[in-house]
C-alpha cells in the first residue's frame, strides 16, 4: 500500500480502499492493524473512548526486539505526551494546557505572528535577482514560520529554531514509518531526549523569572498543588513544539500547492478575503497535513460484521474520510466556497487537536500577507516533491516564482531582521 506513488497521491489509494468496503487489515502497520475508510467511521472512532490513544509504547516495540530496553527513554517521555494519554489524565493535562490556546492569548499573539510574517516576506522581497525571482517557499517561509511562532509562545530564544527544526523532523520520520527500524527510532529518541533536555536546563531560570508565556504557565500549574508534575510539563513542552511545528507548515505548503494549482481558486480569494475562512477549512480537507492517525483496542468490538480484537491497532485513515462521497460531493475537486461540514484533519473529539486555533491563525496571516505582497505568485515548472512521511503529508520543497519589480521597493522600505533558522 505504502510506496512512492502512495507518497506522491495517496487519494487513488483511499479510493480503491473505500470501493472495497469500508473495513480492512494491514499487515504494513506495527504487524498489523485494521484501517477505517469512511467518515462516519473515522469520526466516530476518533471520539470513542474504547479505542485508546495509548499506543506510544507498542509502536516504538514494533522497531524491533531491541527497542524494549533501547528506547525507554523515548517511550518515558512519549507516554506522558498529551497525544498518548486517556481520560482521566488527558482532561487534566488539556485543561492546564487550555490557557494557552484561548482566543484572548491567541490574538495578543496576533501582532507577533504578523511581524514574523512581514520579516520572511521580506527576506524573500529582498533576495530577488531580476525581474522574474524564485524562492523555495518550504525552506524560507513554510518551514520557519510555525518555529519561530513556537518560541515566540514557549518564550525561547528564535536562535535555537533550526535545531528544534531538526529534532522534529527525526521525531516525525519514526512517527510517519507504519514499520520504523531501529535506526529511525534511535534518531527519534536522540531527538526527543534532546528536546526534553533543552527544556529541562530551561525550568530553572523559567521558575525565577516566570512570565506570561506557555511554559511558565505550566510552571505555575506544577507549582499550586501539583496539577502537573514536572515529567509531564517536559513532555508537554515537546509536543507542543513538535507538533505545532508539522501540522502548520505543511498546511502552509500543501494549501499553497493546491491555490496555485488551482488558478481560479486563487484569483477568488485574492478578490475576496472574506473567503478565508471557508477556503482554509477547505484546504484542510483537500490535502490534510497529518493522513492518519492511530488508536490500541480497550475491549473487542465488532464493527461492519467483523470482530476488532482488545489490543488490535486500528488505523482511522484521516485523508481517506476527508475526500467521503457520503460526506462531501465531488470531494476530489478544490471548492474554497465550500460549506459542507468539518473536516477531520484536526481529529475529532476530546482529542482534537489543541492549537487549531493557532494553526488557523498562522495560516490566515500568512496568506493574506502573501496575497498583498506577492499577488503575482507562480508554480515553477517542476512536479512538487513530497517527501517520504505517510502521515506526516509535506513537501520536501516548493520553488515559486514572482515578480520582482513590482516588490523591491515595498522590500526596500521595509526594516529587514535577519531570522536565524
Amino acid at each position: 500500500m505504502i510506496n512512492s506513488a502512495f507518497l506522491n497521491d495517496p487519494y487513488p489509494t483511499y479510493h480503491a480502499l473505500r470501493a472495497g468496503g469500508a473495513l480492512h487489515w494491514s499487515e504494513e502497520f506495527c504487524g498489523g492493524a485494521w484501517l477505517l475508510t469512511q467518515y462516519a467511521d473515522v469520526a466516530s472512532v476518533l471520539r470513542d473512548p474504547r479505542f485508546s490513544v495509548r499506543r506510544a509504547g507498542g509502536w516504538a516495540n514494533s522497531s524491533g526486539p531491541e527497542a524494549l530496553v533501547e528506547l525507554r527513554e523515548f517511550k518515558r517521555i512519549f507516554s506522558r505526551s498529551l497525544l498518548f494519554v486517556d481520560a482521566p489524565r488527558h482532561t487534566r493535562l488539556r485543561q492546564i494546557m487550555n490557557a494557552g490556546f484561548k482566543p484572548a492569548a491567541l490574538q495578543s499573539l496576533a501582532p507577533r505572528i504578523q511581524r514574523i510574517v512581514d520579516c520572511l516576506l521580506s527576506d524573500v522581497m529582498a533576495s530577488a535577482d531580476g525581474a522574474l525571482a524564485t524562492f523555495d517557499f518550504m525552506r524560507d517561509f513554510a518551514r520557519p514560520l510555525p518555529a519561530l511562532v513556537m518560541a515566540e509562545m514557549l518564550g525561547i530564544d528564535s536562535r535555537d529554531c533550526a535545531q528544534f527544526v531538526a529534532w522534529s523532523d527525526d521525531i516525525a520520520d519514526f512517527i510517519g514509518s507504519p514499520t520504523p527500524n531501529m535506526e529511525i527510532a534511535r534518531r527519534a529518541q536522540i531527538g526527543l531526549a534532546a528536546m526534553a533536555e533543552f527544556f529541562r536546563s530551561l525550568l530553572p531560570r523559567r521558575r525565577r523569572q516566570p512570565g506570561d508565556d506557555l511554559i511558565s504557565q505550566l510552571i505555575r500549574a506544577e507549582v499550586s498543588g501539583g496539577i502537573i508534575t514536572t515529567k509531564e510539563l517536559l513532555a508537554q513542552c515537546c509536543t507542543l513544539l513538535f507538533a505545532g511545528h508539522e501540522t502548520t507548515r505543511n498546511l502552509l505548503g500543501n494549501g499553497m500547492l493546491a491555490l496555485l494549482q488551482h488558478p481560479s481558486q486563487w484569483r477568488a480569494l485574492q478578490q475576496d478575503p472574506a473567503l478565508m475562512p471557508l477556503a482554509l477549512k477547505e484546504l484542510l480537507r483537500f490535502d490534510s497535513p497529518v493522513q492518519y492517525s492511530g488508536r490500541r483496542l480497550k475491549v473487542d468490538v465488532e464493527l461492519h460484521g467483523r470482530l476488532m480484537k482488545k489490543g488490535d491497532l486500528v488505523i482511522p485513515l484521516i485523508g481517506a474520510a476527508n475526500r467521503d462521497p457520503a460526506k462531501f460531493s465531488m470531494p476530489d475537486e478544490l471548492d474554497i466556497r465550500r460549506n459542507q461540514g468539518a473536516h477531520l484533519s484536526f481529529g475529532h473529539g476530546p482529542h482534537v487537536c489543541i492549537g487549531a486555533m493557532l494553526t488557523y491563525l498562522e495560516a490566515e496571516i500568512a496568506l493574506r500577507s502573501i496575497m498583498q505582497r506577492l499577488p503575482g505568485l507562480q508554480l515553477v515548472d517542476a512536479p512538487p516533491s513530497w517527501g517520504h512521511n505517510a502521515v506526516y503529508r509535506s513537501l520536501n520543497a516548493l520553488p515559486l516564482r514572482f515578480t520582482s519589480a513590482s516588490t523591491r521597493a515595498a522590500a526596500a522600505q521595509e526594516e529587514h531582521v535577519a531570522w536565524v533558522i
